[in-house]
């Protein structure tokens, strides 16, 4: 599959990677960020710093306004119904950890049940092991299958009258397989749960409508979405979110404060204590609009060819082991592999030699490596990862196929 001329041009708006000899395709971890993007940050401080909120002089307004504009294309972006559904955190860990703490502390009792998929990266696994813990409720694992889809009739067998929560990701950042979110949050609300959704590896990928999936609350992070580092965002249903206490307190997330008592702020400030990342917001704003100029339709092609050119030499490769197996379709953007006899740090640092970025280790996912490991009969517990973005192209994909292909020979083999 051919990509057009028009989506290699992509590769000049970002300054780090246009003329530097590498091969960068580690962009599950992070993305690069365009020009745009930089442009914006720095207009921001440049003409507009001031703490949002906080002023009625003309520059605090200017980044009030700015700030909350930010929420608005947020809300746009994903489809929600209300900008005040919109929660600026530092990163999705930390948008999942206010739900675990607010909504899973004040909701969970000693008996109940969180539905984990054994997918999770560890920020959609950890907090609802903590809450669970505190509140003498139970963990339960939904496991996926070995080539890493899930069976809904295992979900619905799992779910019971003590299911409160589901967690689960919508793309793995493992196995890379878009899942069917809609399916599984239509069987937690039939039995009165809510979902909580990590869209970290989506919302840079595919067109999200949080309504349409029926996410309850739905995570991801700035960064991996060409946007600055240190901004997330949590989207959350008004009518949950006004019922949750605050996660975090101090400034500017309160109303009215005397010695007996505390009236806190109107959504989305509750939730926002202190003073807030506005720079990063701006940045976030700006680059969902560098999204929107080229659009999903031409960004999952292009996404897609290039996985596809991965997975199809690598099925002709002995010694390769494709985590999630071998069709080109189940893995959006992400392959994670393993090289019969090579440890997988091993395998990252020829590629680092060779100027090629990807990532090893277990991805912030040790269960799923874990369990995966036990169904195929391979005790190894990490992987190397390749994940794509706008900007790679088909050169590189040669570049690491190449290093790829000389990988066993170099070890000895």
């Amino acid at each position: 599959m051919e990509i057009s001329k028009l989506d290699d041009s992509v590769r000049e708006e970002f300054p780090l990677i246009r003329d530097a000899d590498i091969a960068y395709l580690d962009n599950g971890a992070t993305t690069q960020k365009p020009e745009s993007v930089l442009k914006a940050v720095d207009e921001y401080y440049r003409k507009h710093n001031a703490n949002p909120l906080r002023g009625i002089y003309d520059l605090s307004t200017e980044a009030t306004e700015c700030y909350e504009e930010s929420r608005e294309a947020v809300a746009d972006f994903i489809g929600a119904e209300d900008a005040g559904e919109i929660i600026f955190t530092r990163n999705a860990s930390e948008s999942i950890n206010l739900v675990a703490y607010s909504y899973g502390m004040s909701t969970l009792s000693e008996g109940d049940e969180v539905i984990v998929s054994t997918a999770e990266h560890h920020s959609n696994f950890l907090p609802w092991q903590q809450a669970a813990k505190t509140k003498g409720a139970r963990v339960a694992f939904f496991d996926p299958e070995e080539d890493g889809s899930f069976d809904l009739n295992k979900l619905k067998n799992l779910i019971n009258e003590r299911t409160k929560i589901l967690a689960i990701t919508q793309i793995s950042n493992v196995i890379g397989r878009i899942n069917d979110i809609k399916a599984m949050t239509d069987l937690i609300h039939e039995a009165g749960g809510v979902a909580v959704i990590d869209g970290a590896q989506a919302v840079a990928h595919i067109g999200v409508n949080v309504r349409e999936l029926g996410a309850d609350f739905y995570a991801f992070s700035g960064h991996k979405m060409y946007a600055p580092m240190g901004i997330g965002v949590l989207y959350g249903r008004k009518e949950l979110l006004d019922k949750m206490p605050p996660f975090l307190y101090g400034g500017e997330m309160i109303e009215s404060v005397t010695k007996e008592r505390t009236v806190y702020a109107e959504l989305p400030h509750k939730f926002e204590a202190g003073t807030v990342n506005a720079g990063a917001a701006v940045g976030l704003k700006a680059a969902i609009e560098f999204i929107g100029r080229y659009g999903f339709e031409q960004i999952v092609a292009r996404e897609n060819a290039l996985t596809a050119r991965v997975v199809d030499a690598m099925n002709d490769m002995p010694c390769v082991d494709i985590i999630g197996g071998r069709k080109a379709c189940n893995h959006h953007g992400i392959v994670a592999f393993r090289i019969e006899g090579v440890h997988p740090h091993d395998v990252a640092q020829i590629f680092a030699d060779s100027g090629v970025c990807v990532r090893a280790g277990h991805h912030c996912a040790e269960p799923l490596h874990r369990y995966l490991g036990e169904l195929s009969g391979i005790r190894v517990h990490s992987s190397t990862r390749l994940s794509v973005g706008i900007y790679n192209t088909e050169e590189e994909i040669d570049r690491f196929l190449d290093v790829l292909s000389g990988i066993r020979g170099k070890m000895g083999y």
